[in-house]
């Protein structure tokens, strides 16, 4: 008797303890939390670039939800520094098989994301990359989608403008890494291509530039114009060397990518930056409401600081993603969710957006500007557009 008891018990035991552990058993579904792993540089020199991006992710979850198709998302967030491809591989290993993230998103820097796409590929896991801005960067994994720019895409219509202004030579000043080099050649090739003459071609270290005896070069060359490209952050360091040097005086002009004028240093460097005529996909000032709206929403929940492009690179990505989720029916396979992605089209605070289905790049508005005064601040204000502009470099 003892012993049937005791079997009795041992089945209600076991049955107990098969229903409380049924849920967890219960295969993964539409009500499973999406986790979204952004790899961003926090801290070291390109610090600016992660902030701008983490803040304008938070920010289109706090203005459209945080659950989508039935999941409730979460950012785990990562700092890379910005200085080694191997710690961005790293991290992105363990966001996969560690954190079991759906989505691997951010990237600041070209060396990073390319240290990141074959852990995508392995994975079979989507990679939105929201600032890394080299041609190649989507062909080294079919799971690669970009929602910021490349830098062949924004530097053809300042050769173009140069060209047709009054230009005729140009000293180029690109700091020596992937997109440096993609500027620079994209600039050559349609410069040249318009009767005009590159008098010398200098390249900037990456790390630890010191810019003034490449700017003081370029002045004794006595150009028209310098055409500049550094990365996000390292524009007020270029802008004091041009200033101090003299550059402006000895009549050469500042041309470039908008990445000298970043609307997040922008203001820093005052009236000095006044006159320089940069084309890039975005400006704090573009004039239209959802940028309006953007910006305010942004500077209120960063008082202080204004979004800058890396900012609507983020943003942009986060709307790929939600609306990639809305497309599957919340299914988080990495094929469909990336065949969700290509050919998407919609209207971002930059302009006009769409993801060229046979490249996954982004295909959008480039503006030519110029820094003006307003209100007492310096402002990038458009005034001319080249639309529906493809990387030219794919």
């Amino acid at each position: 008797m003892p012993n049937r008891f005791s079997f009795t018990r041992r089945r209600m035991l076991q049955a107990m303890a098969a229903a409380l552990a049924a849920p967890c058993a219960m295969p993964a579904g539409a009500a499973d939390p999406l986790k979204i792993g952004l790899i961003l540089p926090l801290t070291g020199p390109f610090a600016s670039t992660g902030r701008q991006i983490e803040a304008a992710c938070r920010l289109y979850m706090q203005r459209n939800g945080d659950t989508v198709a039935g999941h409730k998302i979460a950012l785990v967030v990562k700092d890379d520094t910005g200085v080694a491809p191997e710690t961005t591989k790293r991290i992105a290993q363990e966001l996969v098989t560690r954190d079991k993230v759906s989505v691997l998103a951010g990237f600041g820097l070209t060396p990073l994301a390319l240290a990141a796409a074959p852990v995508a590929t392995e994975a079979k896991t989507p990679m939105v990359v929201m600032a890394a801005a080299t041609s190649i960067i989507p062909t080294k994994s079919p799971y690669i989608v970009r929602t910021g720019f490349t830098l062949a895409q924004v530097t053809g219509p300042i050769a173009d403008w140069a060209a047709k202004n009054g230009i005729r030579s140009v000293v180029t000043m690109a700091t020596e890494y992937a997109p440096g080099i993609d500027a620079e050649t994209t600039f050559v090739k349609r410069f040249t291509a318009a009767g005009g003459r590159i008098v010398e071609s200098l390249r900037v270290p990456l790390r630890n530039p010191d810019y003034g005896p490449f700017v003081q070069r370029a002045k004794d060359a006595k150009p028209d114009a310098l055409f500049v490209f550094v990365p996000s952050g390292e524009g007020s360091a270029v802008m004091k060397q041009f200033n101090d040097r003299g550059l402006k005086e000895a009549g050469i002009r500042m041309i470039g990518t908008g990445d000298v004028v970043d609307d997040d240093l922008l203001e820093g460097m005052g009236a000095i930056a006044v006159g320089v005529v940069t084309s890039f996909h975005y400006s704090a000032a573009h004039d239209s409401p959802e940028n309006k709206a953007y910006v305010d929403a942004f500077m209120k929940a960063n008082p202080g600081t204004r979004p800058n492009f890396h900012s609507v690179g983020g943003y942009d990505g986060m709307h790929v993603i939600y609306e990639a989720l809305k497309k599957t029916g919340g299914d988080t396979n990495g094929d469909k969710l990336v065949e969700a992605m290509k050919g998407m089209k919609w209207t971002s605070p930059r302009g006009p957006m769409s993801i060229d289905p046979s490249t996954r790049d982004v295909v959008q508005t480039v503006y030519i500007r110029k820094v003006e005064m307003v209100n007492g601040k310096p402002w990038s204000v458009e005034f001319d557009k080249v639309e529906n502009i493809k990387d030219p470099g794919a």
